[in-house]
């Protein structure tokens, strides 16, 4: 799968949707030169939990007070969404940053501020979202003793100069989105990781409505059916270059010498109905949307995997995603797709200055 800047009140800047308008917008226009000014909002910025816990993160934010005795550290996370409500600090709610707020405390002995780089809302899983947080290590305990949950987990850490901030100096967000096709019910180990579409979607439809007109990247590949996302690398080999959104299948189902899905598809359908293969489930077709961009504005990512579905399953033609497209409308969108298939995967900075 985010605060208001002196100079936020100019209207070529990127407008925070937290404080704003709560509803995502219907369009964005890319901007042809760099903006030194904070990102726009992020995907699923605005939490659940309403404006007050923004506004308090903002004021802690803007304040500039910081223990000149403390290190400023970037810590990457990991966490499965739908055990947190949302990202950001929220009264009587489970949140990443409450967790983390209070594991470092444990950890050094005095209360610490963890800021995130991307604001994730109830449901939304994060592969790497990234944090920093000032600390003067005034405590003797021993890393070991910090609490360890199980569904949160703090996968790198560096030291940083004191103005770094994990927000305004992303330089990339990427998202990935996944969608399991095909009329099998859901794993229970599925059912809070992806979307289920139980049509067949059509891909060469997808590629060729694609609504990446703000992004960077948007891009479709298919993957072997499990807890998988292509590398940057593996992407790159897999990606064609006639178009934003490619079909491919990974290297992992063409080395099972089964041929294509479809085939083997129809081999394992074949197999179940003769009782070779009793209580073996049927797999599903597994795609991965990929976005990347500088900043998402809210619900982004999610409104344009619901878009592009509603084409892969034929709801929507050409002229409806062109009418959707151009139109300043929202409600002229098919509702958007689930938190519970997208994931914050990769911020990238520039750490070398």
């Amino acid at each position: 799968m985010s605060a208001a800047t002196p100079n936020s009140s100019s209207s070529k800047r990127p407008i925070d949707a937290s404080l704003a308008d709560p509803s995502p917008p219907a369009k964005l226009q890319r901007s042809s030169q760099p903006d030194p000014s904070p990102p726009a909002e992020l995907e699923g910025d605005a939490t659940n939990g309403g404006g007050g816990e923004v506004a308090a993160v903002r004021s802690g934010e803007m304040a500039g007070a910081r223990n000149p005795r403390a290190q400023r550290y970037l810590v990457a996370v990991e966490y499965i969404g739908t055990r947190f409500s949302g990202s950001q600090q929220q009264l009587n709610q489970r949140t990443v940053v409450g967790v983390l707020e209070e594991a470092f405390h444990k950890f050094i002995g005095q209360p610490v501020s963890i800021f995130c780089s991307s604001r994730t809302d109830t449901g939304v899983h994060a592969l790497s979202n990234v944090c920093h947080v000032d600390v003067e290590r005034i405590s003797k305990r021993k890393p070991g003793e910090v609490k360890n949950d199980g569904d949160i987990m703090v996968t790198d850490v560096r030291c940083v100069a004191p103005d770094f901030h994990a927000r305004y100096k992303a330089l990339e967000r990427t998202y990935h989105y996944r969608l399991l096709s095909g009329s099998e019910p859901l794993s229970v180990f599925e059912k809070t990781s992806a979307w289920h579409i139980p049509e067949d979607l059509n891909v060469q439809a997808m590629k060729a409505n694609s609504p990446m007109r703000t992004l960077d990247e948007l891009s479709v590949t298919e993957v072997f059916p499990s807890m998988f996302f292509p590398s940057s690398l593996e992407r790159s080999e897999m990606e064609s270059l006639d178009g934003p959104l490619v079909y491919s299948r990974t290297s992992v189902v063409e080395s099972s010498g089964k041929g294509s899905d479809a085939s083997s598809t129809t081999s394992e359908q074949s197999r179940f109905e003769n009782g070779e293969e009793f209580g073996k489930r049927l797999r599903h077709r597994c795609f991965v949307v990929t976005a990347r961009a500088r900043s998402f504005l809210y619900h982004q990512v999610r409104l344009m995997v619901g878009l592009l579905k509603s084409v892969g399953t034929g709801d929507l033609t050409t002229e409806d995603v062109e009418r959707i497209l151009n139109s300043k409308a929202v409600t002229a969108a098919p509702p958007m797709a689930p938190a519970c298939g997208l994931y914050l995967a990769n911020v990238k900075y520039d750490l070398s200055v």
